[in-house]
C-alpha cells in the first residue's frame, strides 16, 4: 500500500466533479442540520471541487474545506461566487494538522477512499483532535454490500472475472466550453480479506467529436461494516456516537445500504 492515498480526483476526472457533480437536496440538509446542530466553525473535510461547501458558505455559514487533490480545490475557487474567499487546506484525511479548531466536521462520501486502514484509522483520530469539546465528527459510509454486482465477488469462484475489461462506452457529457468528457470505469481486485476495492476510471476528453486528451488513474476503496466503525470511532476518542440509516434521523435497518455516522467528542475532553 502506498504512503500518498490513490484516488483518481486529478485532472479530467476533478473538471467532471466540477462541471457535473451538484449536491443532493438531502445531503445538503443533513449536513446543514448537522452543523446547525453541533455549531460553527464547520469544516468539510475532502471537499472537492465545493459541491456542498459553496452552497453552505453562500447561505452564510463558517465552513473552511480540505481536500488531498490540489487539482479539486483550484477549480473550487474558480466556482466560488463573488464575495466569498473560502478558507481552503490542500491535505490528506490522515495528515489533518490546521491551526484552527472545530464544532463540526463532515464527510460526504468519502471515508475509506485511497488511503490503508491504517491511515483512516489516524484521520479519526485527527478529526476528534481538531474538535472542540462536545463537537461533532458526521459522515456517510455505503455498507460493502450496496451493490449486489460487487458484492457476489467476495466469493472466491467470482473473481476470476477480474480485472473487468473495459466498458465499449462510458458517461459523456458536454461541459459549459462545448468540450465533452467521457468517463469509464472498471474493477480491477476485490481483496475481501483486506475489506478493498481496486478500481480503474478512463477519462476521455473530446473536442469537436476528436479524442484529444485520456487519462487513466486507480481508485482504492476501504470497505467497512458498521460495527467495525463504532469500534474504530471509539478508539479515536469519541465518547457518544450514533448511527442513522441514510440521511434520515431513523435508526439503520438490514435493508438500509448507506448509513450515517455522528460522533461526539467528550465535552470534557480539550486534548489538542
Amino acid at each position: 500500500m502506498p504512503d500518498e492515498p490513490q484516488t483518481w480526483h486529478y485532472g479530467l476526472v476533478a473538471r467532471w466533479w466540477a462541471e457535473f457533480n451538484r449536491p443532493r437536496t438531502d445531503e445538503l440538509r443533513f449536513y446543514r442540520s448537522a452543523i446547525d446542530r453541533f455549531g460553527q466553525p464547520a469544516l468539510d473535510l475532502c471537499c472537492g471541487t465545493g459541491r456542498l461547501l459553496l452552497p453552505l458558505l453562500e447561505a452564510g455559514l463558517d465552513v473552511d474545506g480540505c481536500d488531498l487533490s490540489p487539482d479539486m480545490l483550484a477549480l473550487c475557487r474558480e466556482r466560488t461566487p463573488s464575495g466569498l474567499e473560502p478558507h481552503l487546506h490542500q491535505q490528506a484525511m490522515h495528515e489533518l494538522d490546521l491551526t484552527r479548531s472545530y464544532r463540526t466536521i463532515y464527510i460526504c462520501d468519502s471515508f475509506g477512499l485511497g488511503g490503508s486502514r491504517q491511515q483512516d484509522e489516524e484521520a479519526l483520530r485527527r478529526c476528534c483532535r481538531h474538535l472542540e469539546p462536545g463537537g461533532a465528527l458526521v459522515f456517510s459510509n455505503g455498507l460493502p454490500y450496496d451493490a449486489a454486482s460487487t458484492w457476489r465477488l467476495w466469493l472466491p469462484d467470482q473473481r476470476g472475472q477480474l480485472p473487468a475489461p473495459w466498458p465499449d462506452k462510458g458517461d459523456r457529457r458536454r461541459a459549459a466550453n462545448g468540450d465533452e468528457i467521457e468517463l469509464r470505469t472498471r474493477l480491477i481486485d476485490v481483496d475481501p480479506l483486506e475489506q478493498r476495492l481496486t478500481m480503474e476510471m478512463r477519462a476521455i476528453l473530446w473536442r469537436e467529436g476528436k479524442l484529444v486528451l485520456q487519462e487513466e488513474r486507480l481508485l482504492i476503496e476501504n470497505l467497512y461494516f458498521r460495527n467495525e466503525l463504532l469500534s474504530m470511532l471509539a478508539h479515536a476518542g469519541f465518547a457518544d456516537v450514533s448511527v442513522t440509516g441514510g440521511y434520515t434521523d431513523a435508526p439503520p435497518k438490514p435493508t438500509d445500504t448507506m448509513l450515517v455516522f455522528i460522533a461526539v467528542k467528550g465535552a470534557g475532553d480539550d486534548s489538542p
